[in-house]
């Protein structure tokens, strides 16, 4: 007797909840689905910290104990890289110039070779080391009293980095000592490529000195300003 009245009023309370539910205007219940949906799947606010469980394991029994917490916040978006060939600068300056030559101790490794994976180069065209960031691959100028020669930027040195230094190519241990260190005046005929510079050293971000180059070459294109008229695809120095 005293099962029989307990089972009767679990399926009366049962009944009740139903009723009660089904009482309910069919839009309410609509608009709080909706709002629930809505929080699920609102998108990530800027500047609130979220939590992320990520698995120390893979292919592993579940655990809690494999489980550790992590944060984030997530920031705004940054405006995009503008891998453009470059920025305006002016053609011609005055810069610090030195000289290497291939049989130096840091250079003898890599021979003959530059940073771009052809032939060091000494004659009308010439090579020059930079850094990259400032003196972008592929970067041609001139040498105010050196006529009929084109100086091109094909290389670069652990040492040019964060200087305004470029090294000029000499194929001789004599003609570099000769040359030691001179101020000379610049013109500069074509800059070089920001986008080519970043795409070659990809690869070797091993060294210190290239992801510098490279958060250099980021720096410098984030905060351009791009000249009346240009697109981010077409500004060129």
């Amino acid at each position: 007797m005293y099962n029989s009245h307990l089972i009767t009023s679990g399926i009366c309370g049962v009944l009740l909840i139903t009723l009660s539910a089904c009482a309910l205007p069919k839009q309410s219940l609509l608009s709080t689905w909706k709002e629930m949906r809505h929080k699920t799947n609102a998108p990530l606010q800027t500047g609130v910290k979220y939590e992320v469980r990520k698995a120390l394991a893979n292919n592993v029994p579940f655990h809690p104990s494999s489980i550790k917490r992590y944060t984030f916040v997530f920031d705004e978006p940054r405006p995009p890289l503008l891998l453009s060939s470059n920025l305006n600068r002016n053609s011609q300056m005055r810069v610090r110039t030195t000289a290497y030559t291939h049989d130096e101790s840091d250079h003898i490794i890599y021979g003959v070779k530059n940073a771009i994976g052809t032939n060091l180069r000494f004659g009308n065209v010439r090579s020059a080391a930079a850094d990259w960031s400032r003196f972008p691959v592929g970067t041609q100028f001139r040498i105010a009293g050196q006529p009929g020669v084109t100086y091109v930027v094909d290389d670069y040195g652990s040492a040019l980095v964060g200087t305004g230094t470029i090294d000029l190519y000499k194929p001789s241990r004599s003609m570099m000592d000769d040359w030691g260190v001179r101020h000379v005046d610049i013109e500069v005929i074509q800059w070089g490529s920001y986008e080519k510079s970043m795409d070659l050293m990809r690869d070797r971000t091993k060294w210190r000195h290239v992801r510098a180059m490279m958060d250099g070459i980021e720096a410098r294109l984030r905060t351009a300003v791009l000249p009346q008229g240009k697109t981010p695809f077409t500004a060129s120095l």
